[in-house]
């Protein structure tokens, strides 16, 4: 949508590999096949081949990657799981074990000769990620992309300002290789927002309660989405005196996600594994309107 092509992707996950394979990579045939198939683990065994990705590169665990099996590229993409960095986690910050596959990505850059580490670094997390251990991490993270060569910018955007009815704020990170040129990226122009209802949500704050969530005025804007596993802890909705879940379509709509990409999406995957996806994902709206800076 921003005008770039992705060359590879590198995902631990098997339910998100279905679903970026099946939304992105497997041709229309391919997916009609998928489709006809009437049991959803024979489809989830049929689309993990490697047939269906149709040339693009792709490694299951960054760990293991050797720097000379990826594919050249002008720019990665990335995030390492938040939990380490989150408010609602243990703020173990870098010293966690899943923070640190940050330091798994630099470390492939530093195998790479210097013509051939990509120009840009686009990097995603949440908030917390400037704040946690007061500021040392983050730190850390900039020391270490200015060692192997990349000057960075950042800045907190939130999804609610460019056209999704969610309070969704992360940081993003943009490195550019030093001496390469390029503009800035920061600040990205919000989107017109004239006719997005803005009114606040309604959020039942007893714990104690039977729905144990968010309870979201129909004309409101959501809490974050989290991967939502377990525990009946999907956002609800209230429309006059009745109360629902968010279904897992609604919730791929609040991260900016058509119902094209949805719907291949769910003939690979059960709902539990769609609301943990919505939950992941970035919201694409912000996603655009950075990348089209680049």
């Amino acid at each position: 949508m921003a005008g770039h092509k992705c060359v590879g992707f590198c995902e631990f996950d098997k339910y998100a590999v279905m679903s970026y394979t099946m939304m992105h990579l497997a041709t229309e045939e391919q997916r009609k096949y998928i489709e006809s198939i009437p049991a959803l683990r024979e489809r989830q065994k049929e689309i993990l081949k490697e047939e269906y990705r149709n040339g693009e590169w792709y490694a299951n665990d960054i760990r293991r990657v050797e720097a000379r099996s990826l594919p050249k590229a002008d720019c990665w993409c990335f995030g390492f799981p938040c939990q380490d960095i989150s408010i609602a986690g243990k703020q173990l910050g870098f010293s966690g074990r899943r923070s640190s596959l940050f330091f798994a990505v630099t470390g492939l850059i530093k195998d790479l000769s210097e013509e051939d580490r990509p120009s840009i670094l686009f990097i995603e997390n949440v908030k917390n990620l400037l704040s946690v251990n007061r500021g040392i991490d983050f730190a850390r993270l900039l020391i270490e992309l200015d060692e192997i060569g990349y000057d960075a910018e950042w800045c907190v955007l939130n999804s609610k300002d460019f056209g999704v009815p969610q309070n969704r704020e992360r940081v993003f990170i943009v490195g550019r290789f030093r001496g390469r040129g390029g503009r800035e990226v920061f600040p990205v122009a919000r989107q017109n927002t004239r006719n997005r209802i803005v009114e606040e949500s309604r959020i039942n704050k007893n714990r104690h309660s039977s729905l144990m969530n968010s309870v979201l005025n129909v004309k409101g804007i959501t809490p974050a989405l989290d991967c939502m596993q377990g525990g009946n802890r999907q956002p609800k909705i209230q429309i006059g005196t009745k109360i629902r879940k968010l279904t897992p379509c609604e919730c791929f709509r609040l991260q900016g996600w058509t119902d094209k990409y949805y719907d291949r999406a769910a003939k690979v995957n059960s709902d539990s594994q769609l609301y943990k996806q919505a939950g992941n994902g970035v919201t694409v709206n912000v996603i655009q309107a950075i990348a089209e800076r680049f």
